[in-house]
C-alpha cells in the first residue's frame, strides 16, 4: 500500500487561560497523538492548531516547537464563537503520510474534550441511520 495524507485529530481542555498550562496540554496532546497511532515527527506533513477564544496567553504551536518538531509546519487559528460551545479548549488536526485507512487512525480527546469524540460519533450514527 502507497502513503497517503490522511487527517488525525484531537484535543484537550484547560483549567485557565495560562501559558503554561497550554503549553502542557498541547505537548500532551501531541505526544499521545503520535503515540497512540505510532507516528514519526518525519510523517508529519503539517500541524493547525486552534483555541476557542477564552485562550490566548500563547500559541500552542510553541508546544510543538518545544517538543524539537523543528521541520513541521505549524499553524494556528482561533475558532468561530458559537453559543454554548465547549470553552478552554485546544484542537489539533494533525495531517500525515501514513499507509493506515483512515478509520484505523485513533483520535485522542483529554479532559472535558471527551465529549466532543462523543458528539461526533452520536452525529455519525444518526446521519448513517438517516441514510437508510
Amino acid at each position: 500500500m502507497s502513503l497517503v495524507v490522511r487527517g488525525l485529530r484531537g484535543a484537550v481542555t484547560v483549567e485557565s487561560n495560562s501559558s503554561e498550562l497550554i503549553l502542557t496540554a498541547t505537548s500532551s496532546l501531541l505526544e499521545r497523538m503520535v503515540a497512540l497511532n505510532n507516528v514519526e515527527i518525519k510523517d508529519i506533513v503539517s500541524v493547525i492548531f486552534s483555541m476557542t477564544a477564552d485562550l490566548n496567553a500563547v500559541f500552542p504551536a510553541e508546544a510543538a516547537r518545544r517538543l524539537g518538531w523543528k521541520y513541521v509546519p505549524l499553524f494556528c487559528c482561533s475558532e468561530v464563537q458559537v453559543p454554548n460551545a465547549l470553552g478552554k479548549c485546544i484542537r489539533i488536526l494533525m495531517h500525515i503520510n501514513t499507509d493506515k485507512p483512515q478509520e484505523d487512525l485513533e483520535p485522542v480527546y483529554i479532559g472535558e474534550a471527551k465529549v466532543l469524540l462523543e458528539d461526533k460519533v452520536k452525529r455519525v450514527k444518526k446521519c448513517k441511520v438517516n441514510l437508510q
